[in-house]
């Protein structure tokens, strides 16, 4: 009467490659897709306990935008290990400095699940700050975020 449930196991796992170019995309819409496709969950094949998603490229980083006054507003906190020692950047000192990619790798790096498997899946993602990748020799398919949703790419 009904199917027998899937569940993918890790020697039957196929990596595919995938170049996202962040030009003008809203950084939260794109790190939401990026991590979908790290997870594997744009898969039928989707097994949560398996690392079944796919290598993501992100390429011109330091030109990926935030919507509203984020750019001045946002504060990303970090800690020393010290008494008192929080420590403060706004998204717009990160973003005008000399690792702007950073900004996307966080964004996706919290939305992955927390534990050995999230890590494995957060390693497949490379984020660039300019509009050239090593990876040519993968082939990776090209992806358009932003013409996915016209909410995703934002002029200004």
């Amino acid at each position: 009467m009904f199917g027998k449930t899937h569940s993918t196991r890790h020697v039957d796992v196929e990596k595919k490659w995938t170049v996202i170019d962040a030009q003008g995309v809203v950084v939260g819409r794109l790190a939401t897709i990026v991590a979908m496709r790290l997870r594997g969950k744009h898969k039928p094949s989707f097994t949560p306990h398996v690392d079944d998603g796919d290598h993501v490229i992100v390429v011109n980083a330091e030109k990926a935008v935030f919507t509203g006054r984020k750019l001045d507003q946002k504060v990303y906190y970090r800690h020393t290990g010290y008494i008192g020692g929080i420590k403060e950047r706004s998204a717009k000192s990160i973003m005008e400095g000399r690792h702007p990619e950073r900004v996307i790798e966080k964004a996706v790096e919290r939305m992955l699940p927390r534990g050995p498997l999230g890590r494995k899946q957060f390693g497949n993602l490379r984020v660039y700050k300019g509009p050239e990748h090593p990876h040519a020799a993968q082939t990776p398919a090209a992806l358009d975020v932003a013409a996915m949703n016209p909410k995703n790419a934002r002029s200004a």
